[in-house]
């Protein structure tokens, strides 16, 4: 099984990389490069160490964000699913966040907290815990109810039922959560830093755009998309590795 899911991936890959190295060859566009060109652009900053002094930038807010959407962003589910009152209160104020344009907000926390570190973490959490949130809270309010009535029946107490029943259920649904806020959260980081100041990788993408160098503009875009499939992978091991019982596969297994 394992190796088949591991086929199937490089089989995918193959088909983007192949489909845009075509698209680049055509050429599509004259500011669409090749992918070969695009991955000797990224080898030239990786030798450099221009792609890793930028990294050093970005991941300070996208880090610093995604711990506080996950934090926050769980706790808040968790509670806004296990009780009404917090759920009529909350829920409608994330169901609003995801709904809008929040790009539309970045000027306003650059007027409020200037264009430094604050304002960028406040981007990425803004991107990430709604679907933090929404995903969790609707995870725990669809629990089967009757699991929860036989553990209260054996006189297992309220924190039992949290942490031995409800968790370990919802826990696929809440990891997905999370692996759609740690995507929104790579997109916050890098709005942020063409929003807001151009550094680290985002400087590089504007950098390279008003060059014209879009080999090296389409590395970066390629490297932060690199990025976040290994720390989704990551993820999805780490959930294995915390709820081996409720890894159910794929039909096709």
């Amino acid at each position: 099984m394992k190796h088949r899911s591991l086929l199937l991936k490089l089989l995918s890959a193959l088909l983007v990389f192949g489909a845009w190295e075509i698209a680049g060859r055509i050429p599509v566009s004259f500011a669409f490069p090749t992918f070969l060109e695009s991955m000797q652009a990224l080898l030239a900053m990786t030798l450099d160490g221009r792609i890793f002094v930028a990294y050093a930038e970005t991941l300070k807010p996208l880090v610093v964000g995604i711990v506080i959407s996950a934090v926050f962003g769980i706790s808040l589910g968790l509670w806004t699913g296990l009780s009404q009152r917090f759920d009529w209160l909350f829920s409608p104020v994330f169901i609003v966040m995801q709904a809008a344009p929040l790009a539309a907000l970045i000027p306003l926390l650059v007027m409020a907290y200037g264009i430094g570190l604050t304002s960028k973490v406040f981007v990425v959490c803004i991107m990430a815990m709604p679907v933090i949130v929404l995903n969790t809270s609707g995870a725990v309010r669809n629990t089967p109810s009757s699991i929860k009535e036989m553990a209260t029946s054996f006189l297992a107490r309220d924190r039992d039922v949290i942490l031995k029943i409800i968790i370990p259920a919802a826990s696929p649904v809440i990891f997905s959560g999370l692996r759609l806020g740690i995507s929104a959260g790579f997109i916050g980081a890098i709005l942020a830093e063409l929003k807001i100041t151009p550094t680290g990788v985002g400087d590089i993408i504007t950098y390279s755009r008003s060059i014209a160098d879009y080999p090296s503009m389409y590395a970066a875009i390629f490297s932060i998309i690199a990025l976040a499939v290994v720390f989704l992978n990551l993820l999805e091991r780490f959930e294995n590795f915390l709820f081996a019982g409720n890894n159910r596969g794929y039909a096709s297994d």
